[in-house]
């Protein structure tokens, strides 16, 4: 088996925004895995900020791999290697999956890789002043989406509230589903006051309100809030066997799951399975990565028959992406 890789810097269109600060470009790698003429390739897609190999040189890890696979160190061996990259693995394991099957980047066997059924997503609403926000649930709303994900925890409160108390009066929540993403931005002692707050909205779930690495806090604000919690940024870092601990320590409502960010799909379907026995609710999103990262995090979500529309909708953020694979449809994505 052969590897080599390259390095690409994605543009966003616009700044990203969120509590933690605004993306404007990302550096992603794609990994090719060979065998005789068949190839596939699986993208290593890190967050700087957030993930835990955010920092990592990955020319100089990628070079180190591409010599083992080039020496014959099986697939298997190599992934071991990567153990404490869960972006690296991710793309690797993207890589086999395309390469076992032909390499034709259908990395799974389901009715939605045939073409022949949509998954429902969200629409996400990214962090801006308040109007901007507004103007653009109203565009997702129009273009057929029962489901809203708002960025908050960096405008003032009063300015969000008013926005969904807009979006409200607009549609019940019968009509529209509305999930919140706080990306950790209040401390813990003020954010049962934001959650009541948001509650008068009806308000379906709302991610990371305080600060990873709070277990007690983040169990009490679980425990109180009126608003379902959902673990994003919780999760990450989290060895497979310490899932199902903490979930049955922090018992938050549903979990949000990031293949790129917890170590590939392997790891994911533990949490799932974790989940499972908590009668934890869950759906997958991206983690800002192009189109190949976003195909194959799409397959694989398609291949757990979710119920819950999933947060994959970030296929249009870079103006230089790859070729794109999925395309959205109203409030569905696409398997071209």
């Amino acid at each position: 088996m052969r590897l080599h890789w390259e390095k690409h810097l994605l543009q966003f269109n616009k700044p990203a925004r969120t509590s933690r600060g605004a993306y404007t470009e990302k550096s992603v790698w794609l990994v090719y895995l060979s065998e005789g003429n068949l190839r596939g390739v699986g993208e290593v897609a890190p967050l700087p900020d957030l993930s835990i190999d955010g920092q990592v040189d990955f020319d100089q890890v990628l070079t180190q791999l591409q010599y083992f696979a080039g020496e014959g160190l099986p697939f298997t061996e190599l992934l071991k290697l990567c153990s404490d990259y869960p972006a690296l693995t991710f793309g690797l394991e993207c890589a086999h999956l395309d390469l076992i099957g032909g390499g034709t980047g259908i990395l799974f066997d389901t009715p939605f890789t045939k073409g022949e059924m949509g998954m429902r997503i969200n629409g996400l609403v990214w962090m801006n002043d308040a109007e901007s926000m507004y103007y653009e649930a109203l565009s997702k709303i129009e273009s057929g989406f029962s489901c809203l994900k708002f960025k908050v925890g960096a405008l003032d409160p009063d300015a969000e509230c008013r926005l969904l108390e807009k979006i409200r009066k607009m549609r019940s929540a019968f009509q529209l589903e509305i999930r919140l993403d706080a990306n950790g931005a209040w401390a813990a002692d003020e954010a049962l006051y934001f959650l009541k707050e948001f509650s008068r909205f009806e308000i379906h779930s709302i991610e990371q309100p305080i600060k990873a690495g709070q277990a007690n806090a983040m169990q009490e604000v679980c425990a109180k809030s009126p608003v379902p919690i959902a673990l994003d940024e919780e999760l990450i870092g989290y060895s497979v066997s310490d899932a199902l601990s903490l979930l049955q320590t922090i018992r938050p409502a549903y979990i949000i799951l990031k293949p790129t960010l917890l170590g590939g799909f392997s790891h994911t379907d533990a949490w799932i399975a974790a989940a499972n026995k908590t009668s934890t609710g869950w759906w997958s999103t991206s983690a800002l990565e192009g189109n190949i990262g976003l195909s194959a995090i799409a397959q694989w979500a398609s291949s757990k028959n979710p119920s819950m529309p999933q947060g994959l909708g970030t296929g249009s953020l870079f103006n230089n992406n790859f070729s794109s694979r999925t395309s959205v449809r109203g409030e569905e994505i696409w398997f071209e």
